[in-house]
């Protein structure tokens, strides 16, 4: 199990602002406005950055993340979750957020299934669901960044259970629920990573 929040106890370095900084652009893409909307942020990091810098447009936002800062959870805007995902989402209702968020996570999680089996239960529907993970061809960058120039943290790097390209991404999301129809996955960042913006729509054969 991991000892602390993306963020916790250290400054993330120019390279990890900046791609944060690009998926953030890549969220607003697909999200359009944010006026009034209800998130979820799962995995947001310990400084929540992408909802801090939204915060006062959104009527609510629920954050995940093994550990949060302070002053995240006197917001009375924010619920706030300290645990581990994906068992902390049974407790939000079902079809209860417009906007689901999941940037960085499923590479960290032995069960990445169950993660987007749960965020398509709590999105509303015709709601959104946003995801990224790091390519196979990121994980040699993000490797070489992390133990040879000490410009990504080394303990992220080291609980990495997977990585994923589309090929992989694409059949994982059907098999949570989402139809093909409602999938869009690309590679993103130079292609270090893969995006993927889905609908709530969900297949057929999904379990409720």
């Amino acid at each position: 199990m991991r000892e602390r929040a993306y963020g916790q106890e250290y400054e993330p370095t120019i390279v990890d602002r900046f791609g944060v900084w690009l998926s953030g652009y890549q969220i607003r893409k697909h999200t359009g406005s944010f006026g009034g909307k209800r998130i979820g942020d799962f995995g947001c990091g310990y400084q929540a950055a992408f909802v801090r810098s939204i915060i006062a447009e959104l009527e609510h936002a629920v954050l995940i993340d093994f550990a949060l800062a302070p002053d995240i959870k006197k917001n009375p805007k924010i619920t706030a979750i300290e645990g581990t995902l994906p068992e902390t989402l049974t407790g939000i209702a079902s079809g209860s957020l417009d906007i689901v968020l999941c940037i960085s996570v499923l590479e960290h999680l032995w069960n990445p299934l169950a993660m987007l089996e749960q965020c398509l239960r709590i999105v509303r529907p015709e709601g959104v669901c946003l995801f990224n993970v790091p390519s196979w061809r990121g994980k040699r960058f993000l490797e070489y960044s992390a133990f040879r120039l000490g410009l990504s943290p080394k303990d992220e790097m080291d609980d990495h259970k997977m990585y994923y390209d589309v090929k992989d991404l694409w059949p994982l999301l059907v098999r949570a629920g989402f139809l093909p129809s409602r999938i869009r996955c690309f590679p993103h960042k130079f292609g270090l990573n893969t995006f993927a913006v889905c609908s709530a729509h969900r297949h057929p054969g999904a379990q409720r």
